[in-house]
């Protein structure tokens, strides 16, 4: 297929109207033009993009597929058309990391002031996603690292295990669950939770974990967008609260008044993992990167995997 961008823009456009006129209206072209090069993407397309109904139009599965990467493919040109505009002013490198929640909010912030010190001409997108999202991410191209925690599909990866996350329960020091050793999640999704954001990929991980048992969600009595927050939270006796447990640690011995229960289940123990493409040779800046991460949880990086 021949598709100029534009063309990309234009039916992006069209299936977010749901309407040809207004989709004409909208990108300056009269409503014969708009139908005309709407049908020209489904000659190539070899397929019925659009229904045609009498208030406005319709995707079909293929167009909503189409329509779904055509705006992957007009965020690659705008990300590639900024980047090519920070090369122009001096800008040595770009390093794209895709990272769950833990990273984003506990470790990356240190260790990104002290790369980026030694680096100045270097610049790094830092995005948060879920585990599946953040693999398929290094996958495809879309990032140049990764940064997951768990069980992660290795095909066309490669992966180095730099860490171990375990999740505990946070209490309150005065809750009666304090003076527990363990206890299995089970056991209290009766309890009220301070929970993180719904977007985030600890709270999508607890979902799946919550569903897998077959048990109801826990009552969330408010979400909070930081660890640093939920255990504040959590401290004032809004709820309980489940954290990796070296955020959790570190918030308790920064005297909050929290106590921490291990958890008596398996899935509470997690791997991190360092997720680089297969065959993908990465900058020695973006090496350095890597290695800093290994640095700050104790293993070293052993550079780039020799073919």
């Amino acid at each position: 297929m021949r598709l100029s961008l534009s063309d990309l823009r234009l039916f992006v456009v069209v299936a977010e109207q749901a309407n040809l006129t207004h989709a004409a209206a909208l990108v300056h072209l009269s409503l014969t033009a708009t139908s005309t090069r709407i049908r020209a993407i489904e000659e190539q397309a070899g397929m019925a993009l659009l229904e045609r109904q009498a208030r406005g139009v319709r995707l079909t599965p293929a167009g909503e597929a189409f329509a779904h990467h055509a705006r992957l493919m007009l965020q690659q040109a705008e990300s590639l058309r900024a980047e090519l505009q920070e090369y122009g002013g001096g800008l040595q490198g770009h390093v794209r990391v895709f990272a769950n929640t833990t990273a984003m909010t506990e470790f990356m912030p240190e260790i990104l002031a002290g790369f980026l010190a030694a680096q100045p001409r270097v610049t790094v997108g830092l995005k948060e996603h879920a585990n599946h999202e953040i693999a398929r991410g290094v996958r495809e191209g879309r990032a140049d690292l990764g940064i997951a925690a768990g069980a992660v599909d290795p095909q066309g990866l490669d992966a180095f295990h730099f860490a171990t996350d375990r999740l505990v329960l946070v209490c309150a020091r005065r809750h009666r669950l304090a003076r527990r050793a363990k206890v299995a999640l089970a056991e209290v999704l009766g309890e009220a939770f301070v929970g993180m954001h719904e977007d985030s990929t600890i709270a999508r991980f607890l979902t799946r974990v919550v569903e897998e048992m077959g048990m109801a969600a826990p009552k969330l009595r408010v979400q909070v967008s930081s660890f640093d927050a939920m255990c504040r939270m959590v401290e004032a006796g809004v709820g309980l609260g489940l954290a990796p447990e070296s955020a959790a640690h570190r918030h308790q011995a920064a005297g909050m008044g929290i106590a921490l229960v291990a958890l008596k289940d398996d899935w509470a123990l997690r791997q991190r993992y360092l997720l680089t493409r297969q065959g993908q040779r990465l900058p020695a800046y973006a090496h350095e990167l890597i290695a800093r991460i290994c640095a700050h949880h104790g293993p070293v990086w052993p550079g780039p995997a020799r073919p």
